[in-house]
């Protein structure tokens, strides 16, 4: 993506109910107030980002590599590039994405998807993609630029963590494809190749030393990938707003984990229909408590935006409003036990408009936690 280098503001971000961008070209600053406080944010088109006092504000990172618009997986399928291709429309054209410190990742190393991956499994995506185009299984598909564009993907969320474990971001997003959390160990499945949120859960256990991750997942259909990958794992807490029934059949209420992992698995699954008001309800009063009892000390959205109402693979009738209103209260957990820490990753979402404007309001409320930090 390119930065427009516009100094004067253009467009105004759209959050839940609200929307109060006020012009001040003089001094070049929007202001955005949420229904929890006011942010003041930074000129467009600045790379240094300063407030008033000229000391340098915490920004929020925007990870993208152009590998991941070529992973083809063929008309007609639902994750197709285009997903990217409008997000960065929306982003651009609202004036937000000069907001972001966008960064082009680097790839994952072999040893990295090894920690949640079997070997054959990387060799078999591998090779798939050498051979290609062709079927991994009945819903996924890849092209020749699969694997370095799934190398891409999961490499951008370890490095987004890395950033922000090291405080040069304060919080960030992944633009990345093919999406993750259905990946099992062992085989790629439900469009995805790579588990990213478990290869990032991982390094910061095992490369940074974290005691205690915690992984919502949101997405509509439930990560079965991730609750395996980590359900007898006590140090990894895995959460998850569903819808049920729906693909892939698991994620059942009664799923708590096993062994030494039992207790730090909470499935929360929600009939078809559902809106705004019962999976807020949902996220307050049965997730958030064991959240914040387990007191991560770093937090890892699965951002799917397929519970959407206009949403095709999916009967949730969740709106904008509901999305920024779940963002709010994760990154109110991420300031309140993690010291902010929260890197927000890209899954399901397939109709192109409302997940463009779902991206644009979650990124937005990023950006104004990022500010909110930096104020005195």
């Amino acid at each position: 993506m390119t930065n427009p280098g516009s100094s004067l503001v253009q467009a105004a971000l759209r959050l839940p109910g609200v929307l109060l961008r006020q012009y001040a070209s003089a001094a070049r600053l929007a202001r955005l107030r949420t229904s929890g406080f006011v942010t003041v944010l930074p000129e467009r088109g600045t790379k240094s980002i300063r407030g008033y006092d000229g000391v340098a504000m915490a920004s929020t990172g925007f990870v993208f590599h152009p590998l991941c618009v070529e992973h083809d997986t063929g008309r007609g399928h639902p994750e197709r590039p285009d997903r990217l291709r409008a997000v960065l429309a929306r982003l651009e054209a609202s004036g937000l994405a000069a907001e972001l410190d966008r960064r082009e990742p680097r790839a994952a190393r072999e040893e990295e998807l090894l920690r949640v991956h079997d070997p054959e499994h990387v060799a078999r995506v591998r090779s798939a993609c050498t051979r290609a185009p062709c079927a991994l299984d009945g819903d996924t598909s890849v092209s020749a630029a699969s694997y370095d564009a799934a190398l891409c993907a999961a490499g951008g969320v370890l490095e987004a963590c890395e950033r922000v474990l090291s405080g040069a971001w304060h919080n960030a997003f992944c633009a990345v494809r093919p999406p993750g959390h259905h990946a099992e160990r062992e085989r790629a499945m439900g469009f995805c190749l790579f588990n990213n949120v478990s290869a990032a859960a991982a390094a910061l256990r095992a490369q940074h030393g974290l005691e205690r991750v915690a992984i919502l997942d949101w997405d509509v259909h439930h990560g079965n990938g991730t609750q395996h990958l980590f359900e007898r794992d006590p140090a990894v807490f895995y959460a998850s707003l569903h819808q049920w029934p729906l693909y892939p059949g698991t994620g059942a209420a009664s799923e708590r984990g096993i062994g030494p992992g039992e207790g730090a698995t909470r499935n929360c699954p929600l009939p078809p229909g559902s809106g705004d008001g019962e999976w807020l309800a949902a996220l307050e009063d049965e997730l958030l408590p064991e959240l914040e009892a387990f007191r991560p000390e770093f937090v890892l959205l699965s951002a799917g935006f397929d519970a959407h109402r206009l949403d095709p693979l999916s009967g949730t009738c969740l709106s904008e409003r509901g999305y920024a209103e779940m963002t709010a209260r994760m990154l109110a957990l991420a300031r309140q036990v993690a010291h902010g820490r929260l890197v927000s990753v890209l899954e399901g979402g397939y109709h192109l408009e409302a997940l463009a404007s779902c991206v644009e309001v979650h990124l937005g409320a990023l950006r104004a936690e990022s500010a909110r930090a930096s104020t005195p």
